[in-house]
């Protein structure tokens, strides 16, 4: 199995603030693994959380040092290679980038879709959320009208946390209702708030009828959700307190569902563990991403049929995105019909 690695620049129509900062552009991982005359493509984008940074050169690093290693194994030898990957302690994103290569080769090997192989039925996909960032209440009004104007929207992913305080999120959220009234609204504090505000904020916003809240409590004090839970009416989702399926016994008392990325996770195998580990437990599942394109979020389009929830739309906000791929209908992401993961590069690179 030989292994390509190409990086590619991608830029934000809308530059997106978050409680921990704003991203107008990344620099992302194309990975390429070839066997038998067939490519498969993976990516893998640069993401921190507390003190868990993966950034692009390092990702780099690692897939480099992988290319001598991989090379006498099969994209089939899937078990042989998860073992390596465990052994070297290799980071999520470097993970989720070459397991995505190997479904997606897997995926042309047969001449069937993802989705297809493991027999889940696209028709029933949910809607996407989009994301509105932190901003002023005038600023986040139109980017609700920029994206209701871009696409068929269903719901809004609005990110609270906001460093001036929970009076800056109160007014910036009505400012959005304002602008979508009759439209699902979805709460994400992305860790920035404390227990008390997020107590507040959980009844405040169940009074206006929003239906979740995002990692209310910063990554490290999920010893606080057990008393949050108690004391909010809202369902909470965890999402940089949940890498991988490992960290959902730990939280399942705690918690009504779990946001499940593939950079965290380590790809779609992972993300399948994560998916029936969480079921197992009685929780909910929404997959979300980073700065991520579409061959990315295609590929995680492919698992969406199992999701509760998605928020697939890092790729919608890009400008200069080099792939096509999953569908957009009806406010839905839909994997398309072609093998693999389904995804093309806009100038049919190889």
């Amino acid at each position: 199995m030989q292994l390509k690695v190409k990086l590619f620049t991608v830029n934000k129509r809308f530059p997106l603030t978050i409680s921990r900062g704003t991203t107008a552009q990344t620099t992302n991982v194309w990975v390429k693994i070839l066997q038998d005359g067939i490519e498969g493509w993976g990516e893998a984008s640069p993401f921190g959380v507390g003190n868990t940074s993966q950034s692009t050169d390092t990702t780099t690093t690692h897939l480099q040092q992988l290319a001598s290693v991989l090379e006498p194994f099969h994209p089939l030898q899937r078990q042989q290679i998860e073992e390596i990957f465990t052994k070297q302690q290799i980071p999520s994103a470097v993970r989720a980038a070459l397991d995505m290569a190997m479904y997606d080769w897997l995926g042309k090997r047969v001449g069937l879709p993802i989705w297809q192989i493991w027999g889940l039925n696209h028709q029933i996909i949910v809607p996407t959320s989009v994301t509105i960032g932190i901003n002023s209440p005038a600023g986040a009004k139109a980017r609700a009208r920029d994206w209701l104007q871009f696409m068929d929207v269903r719901l809004f992913k609005v990110k609270l946390g906001n460093p001036d305080g929970i009076d800056a999120d109160q007014k910036m959220l009505l400012a959005v209702r304002e602008e979508a009234p009759n439209l699902d609204l979805f709460v994400d504090a992305n860790g920035g708030w404390s227990e008390e505000d997020a107590v507040y904020m959980c009844n405040w916003l169940a009074d206006l009828g929003i239906k979740y809240v995002e990692q209310p409590l910063p990554r490290g004090q999920e010893k606080s959700l057990a008393q949050l839970k108690e004391r909010s009416p809202l369902p909470i989702f965890v999402d940089e307190s949940c890498f991988n399926s490992f960290d959902i016994p730990q939280l399942a008392n705690y918690v009504d569902g779990i946001n499940i990325k593939l950079m965290k996770s380590g790809g779609l195998t992972e993300a399948m563990r994560m998916v029936h580990t969480a079921r197992a437990y009685g929780l909910q599942v929404m997959f979300g991403c980073y700065s991520d394109s579409a061959l990315a979020n295609t590929a995680a389009a492919q698992l969406a049929p199992l999701a509760d929830y998605l928020d697939l739309d890092s790729h919608l906000n890009l400008i200069d995105d080099p792939f096509t791929g999953a569908l957009v209908q009806e406010g839905r992401v839909l994997p398309n019909d072609l093998p693999g993961l389904g995804v093309q590069h806009s100038a049919f690179a190889t």
